[in-house]
């Protein structure tokens, strides 16, 4: 191994044990399955590894001539790749394709959710064995819709943030929504429930287990104080006396969230019969990776723990969250409370090959991109981002479009080269027991 990729490689130890490290000493099993996962492609390893990608932003790549101080502070998913994309259930009981999973949410640069944005989609035309200039085109045509339903949006005020939906999708994303029509809450419930007796509960098993009674009381409690977190306007969709049935520990839950406890819970539906009851999740929430690079207190002092973070991101960022979104404290430690939904259905990038389709579903992704940045500003019931992001984005980048998406093409390949390149350097750490404790 050469000097440069010796460096390279102690640097990924460094990050990697000072974003998990605690953590891996807690559940080490749980680190090395999340690590195996990481090894399997480029792809999985920089989904896994928002904390290098973030260090780098303050390194290599630090320059950034379309950041001021508003656009330097805009409200952002924080973990912006291609896979984070999906539908869900708003709380009009509309299906909506739009981003999703937000543990990584905060407030920072703009460019930074583009950025890992783009990246990702040069490593899946890799992963494709798409051309370069094939993936330059793809970024391309993201770069521009990103920015001309910015400028619509601008133009036209809140009431120009639409959502993709039956309504307008066509294409790729009208048959993800579909798909997600077909799902069903009975399905759900018959997937991780069992009827016994007349009476509903978990089946264990498969990373499910049971609890004590001391736990099974702490949960409860913590989900009554969730219940107080709730907007007013979503009691008429939550059951009559959210009665809990049975309570379960779950363990593996996503890359992201290796080694940390998350509970399921099952509540009484709206009626007696058993084919409404509700699954919600409790689980634990964790500082985001770009928080560590992010030094402004006003942010960071906003946040009750994280779990209020997670959820208050979420509402700010989507137009029509979750209507059973809420937070609460476990043992004094943030969680993140919502729904298991069955109506979930993610954009599956497989059958998605040929650059024509791509590019039609990369434009989509582009304009979802601009509305969620649209979203969470000063016409918003959040005062985090007291002045229009869209119009301060605009301002910034209307001087030099042409630089601008140059700017992501240029990030996307030589980010998606490196990422390749660390991908290997960690395969090697990994299997060779250079990444201490696992």
């Amino acid at each position: 191994m050469s000097t440069s990729a010796e460096r390279r490689a102690a640097h990924i130890v460094d990050v990697l044990i000072d974003e998990f490290g605690p953590s891996m000493a807690l559940d080490p099993a749980a680190f090395r399955r999340k690590f195996r996962k990481m090894a399997a492609s480029p792809f999985a390893f920089y989904r896994g590894s928002a904390s290098l990608f973030y260090a780098d932003q303050r390194g290599d790549f630090a320059d950034d001539r379309f950041l001021d101080d508003r656009t330097s502070r805009v409200w952002i998913h924080g973990d912006l790749h291609a896979e984070n994309f999906g539908t869900y259930m708003n709380a009009s009981g509309q299906l909506v394709f739009n981003v999703n999973d937000f543990d990584e949410a905060y407030v920072g640069p703009f460019t930074w959710d583009l950025r890992r944005f783009a990246a990702s989609v040069a490593l899946l035309g890799y992963a494709k064995a798409l051309s370069d200039r094939v993936i330059t085109d793809l970024v391309t045509g993201f770069a521009r819709s990103y920015l001309t339903e910015l400028r619509a949006i601008a133009a036209g005020g809140d009431d120009a943030i639409g959502s993709i939906t039956l309504d307008n999708a066509d294409g790729v994303l009208r048959r993800v929504l579909q798909q997600a029509r077909l799902s069903t809450r009975v399905d759900l419930l018959a997937a991780q429930t069992t009827v016994d007796n007349y009476e509903r509960r978990f089946s264990l098993g498969d990373g499910v287990f049971e609890i004590d009674a001391d736990t099974r009381d702490k949960v409860c409690d913590a989900f009554q104080d969730y219940l107080g977190t709730l907007p007013t306007s979503s009691a008429r969709l939550r059951p009559v006396e959210a009665r809990i049935k049975d309570v379960v520990l779950r363990k593996g839950v996503g890359i992201g969230s290796a080694g940390l406890p998350s509970y399921n819970l099952l509540l009484e539906g709206h009626t007696q019969a058993l084919e409404n009851d509700v699954v919600i999740y409790m689980k634990q929430a964790q500082v985001p990776a770009v928080a560590r690079h992010i030094a402004d207190e006003t942010v960071r002092a906003y946040f009750q723990h994280q779990g209020h973070r997670t959820a208050e991101s979420q509402r700010a960022l989507q137009a029509h969250a979750d209507p059973w979104l809420g937070f609460t404290a476990l043992d004094g430690v943030g969680q993140l409370v919502a729904e298991v939904s069955p109506y979930a259905a993610d954009l599956d990038w497989a059958d998605v090959n040929e650059p024509e389709e791509l590019a039609g579903v990369l434009a989509d992704l582009g304009r979802a991109v601009a509305r969620m940045h649209s979203v969470a500003d000063d016409e918003s019931s959040h005062d985090l981002v007291d002045y229009s992001t869209e119009e301060a984005i605009v301002a910034a980048v209307d001087p030099d479009e042409a630089g601008f998406v140059a700017h992501l093409v240029e990030f996307a390949t030589a980010y998606g080269l490196r990422a390749r390149e660390d991908h290997q350097l960690f395969v090697d750490l990994f299997r060779n027991g250079r990444l201490p404790g696992i």
